[in-house]
């Protein structure tokens, strides 16, 4: 009569059902964006076959030498980081140059959070991301691997 129907079927991952891995990034000469599109997709789980965009099944990444991450063009001297109070008036514009000195961290930690969705999700991606601005980090205990060519990505 006809070929038998053959029943394909998609897996999906179930929360908690994903191994977590940590990966250790140098940041030093790396660029911002770059390196933050990359920390993003190994926050979200996109470099796995288990990939589900509603679930969580991202790495740890871990980032030394967060100091050392360089932007391009005049983006050191025109790029301002907004701050907020919650009272009026207390908006203030931050430039590049002073986060750099006093938050080097919170640098890389807001380029990947605008690349993660918003919402719970991304969210609870963030808090697996480590960021220190030295090459000194407590997570030895986890021994965090190299990211890099094991993930079909350039450079650490």
């Amino acid at each position: 009569m006809g070929k038998p129907k053959v029943q394909q079927s998609t897996t999906l991952a179930k929360p908690g059902q994903a191994p977590r891995a940590w990966w250790l990034v140098d940041g030093n000469g790396q660029t911002l964006g770059r390196l933050a599109t990359r920390i993003a997709t190994v926050l979200r789980g996109k470099h796995k076959a288990l990939y589900t965009p509603y679930i969580d099944t991202g790495d740890f990444v871990v980032v030394i030498n967060a100091k050392a991450i360089k932007v391009t063009g005049a983006k050191a001297m025109q790029k301002v980081y907004p701050r907020y109070s919650g009272y009026p008036g207390g908006l203030k514009h931050v430039p590049y140059e002073r986060v750099l000195n006093t938050h080097s961290d919170r640098i890389l930690r807001n380029a990947v959070k605008g690349m993660l969705p918003p919402g719970p999700l991304g969210r609870s991606l963030l808090t697996k991301l480590k960021i220190y601005p030295d090459a000194e980090h407590p997570h030895r205990a986890q021994l965090p691997q190299p990211l890099g060519a094991t993930l079909g990505v350039h450079g650490n």
